[in-house]
């Protein structure tokens, strides 16, 4: 009599041995930890799930007062408030993403090691809540861009908004292919784990944030663009605010970035969960 498994554990397969089919029959996995991620994140705190609308609000705060009323950083004739929110907003859903998912194996080692399912199911599910976290904050930055919109003649929108979905797949993606590279490499080489969150703050100075590319001296502008998340960033300024550099060859050059760091990271991923519980 011929057995038929439902599902087949092997110990050894090749890191092109992806199945796809088998993340989406995890699919209610996948949203029970996501349900777990935006749930108990702020789970037991006074001000709950108000905390994704203060984080963004303080920091935009102190980037006004320091960078703006202090170091007198130019936003090209945008007001201060929308434009570092603007670059926030975005900024802080690819280093949400990265940030979690990059911890992946040492997090859930216990967990790996006693039950059976997909691991990239956990990563995935760390980029869709940080995606949720992503939504409350832009309704923020919504608000005050229409009160900003009407009361000022200086914003100008743009029918480039139509590039929006693609610009937070880039930041997903980049955000889970590096977070699935660092995840990968910290099994093995723990120390990587102390660098993530500083490295992650340069990264972030490096990126047109907290000012516009137009201030940047043009010898300086080519170093600058070989950073992806500056042509997204640019990009969405360019959306709602009008003053950002938009460019299609730097946002291919972001999306051809973006799918090999995602494909590097998911085959890194896939060679070391086969291996991962002798080394955490």
């Amino acid at each position: 009599m011929n057995n038929q498994w439902d599902i087949i554990i092997q110990p050894k397969r090749s890191v092109f041995d992806i199945n796809l089919k088998q993340l989406y029959k995890y699919k209610d996995l996948l949203f029970l930890f996501v349900k777990r991620d935006v749930v108990t994140i702020y789970k037991q705190t006074i001000l709950g799930p108000i905390w994704f609308f203060v984080q963004p609000i303080l920091t935009m705060v102190i980037y006004v007062f320091v960078f703006g009323n202090i170091a007198k950083i130019s936003t090209d004739g945008i007001p201060q408030p929308l434009f570092y929110l603007a670059g926030i907003v975005m900024w802080n859903y690819f280093a949400e993403s990265f940030n979690q998912t990059a911890d992946t194996f040492t997090q859930n080692a216990n967990l790996f090691g006693k039950v059976f399912f997909p691991r990239l199911i956990v990563p995935l599910s760390k980029v869709i809540s940080a995606l949720i976290k992503f939504v409350i904050q832009f309704l923020l930055f919504l608000a005050l861009y229409l009160y900003f919109l009407y009361s000022s003649t200086v914003i100008q929108p743009s029918y480039l908004i139509i590039l929006l979905p693609l610009l937070l797949l880039l930041m997903a993606g980049l955000g889970l292919g590096f977070g699935l590279i660092f995840s990968s490499l910290t099994t093995k080489y723990k120390d990587l784990k102390f660098l993530i969150q500083f490295g992650v703050q340069l990264l972030m100075y490096a990126t047109p944030i907290i000012y516009p590319l137009s201030t940047i001296p043009e010898n300086y502008q080519f170093w600058i663009k070989l950073n992806p998340i500056t042509h997204i960033i640019e990009t969405f300024k360019t959306i709602f605010l009008g003053s950002g550099q938009f460019s299609t060859n730097g946002l291919l050059y972001a999306c051809v970035f973006t799918l090999f760091t995602l494909v590097f990271g998911v085959l890194i991923f896939n060679k070391t969960e086969q291996k991962f519980m002798d080394t955490v």
